[in-house]
């Protein structure tokens, strides 16, 4: 009688632990690219940032976006691409972009395909979200 109380004092402890546990869990954050996600925003550039970010899994470049709907971050790329490359991205300039939204922090984010600066095209990933320094 007392071995069985025992096993059911362990088995409700373990059961317990499991539920509060298990309701602790967040979902899982995914940052893939979804082509069906795409969208095309146009703005000014406010701020420009590097910081370690997951959707690169590296030292990240980001645009902080102003739109007509508001403020968007957008990851560009990982930042070291940029500078072998020379491209830069100054405050006030009116860039238009395509990518991916994605949630970021708990907001709206743009993961960036191709941005375009006047006349100029920077191209990040391939029609499917690959990034293309990947391939370098």
């Amino acid at each position: 009688m007392r071995v069985s109380r025992l096993v059911f004092a362990v088995i409700m402890v373990a059961a317990i632990v499991f539920v509060v546990v298990g309701s602790r869990k967040k979902e899982p954050v995914s940052y893939a690219y979804n082509p069906a996600a795409e969208v095309h925003l146009a703005g000014v550039v406010q701020e420009v940032e590097e910081f370690y970010c997951p959707v690169t899994d590296d030292r990240g470049a980001h645009l902080l976006l102003q739109t007509e709907q508001g403020p968007v971050m957008v990851h560009v790329s990982i930042a070291r691409f940029l500078r072998a490359h020379q491209f830069s991205f100054k405050p006030g300039e009116r860039i238009e972009v395509q990518g991916a939204r994605v949630k970021f922090k708990g907001g709206e984010s743009v993961i960036a395909r191709e941005i375009t600066r006047g006349q100029e095209k920077f191209i990040f990933r391939d029609a499917a979200g690959k990034p293309v320094w990947k391939e370098e």
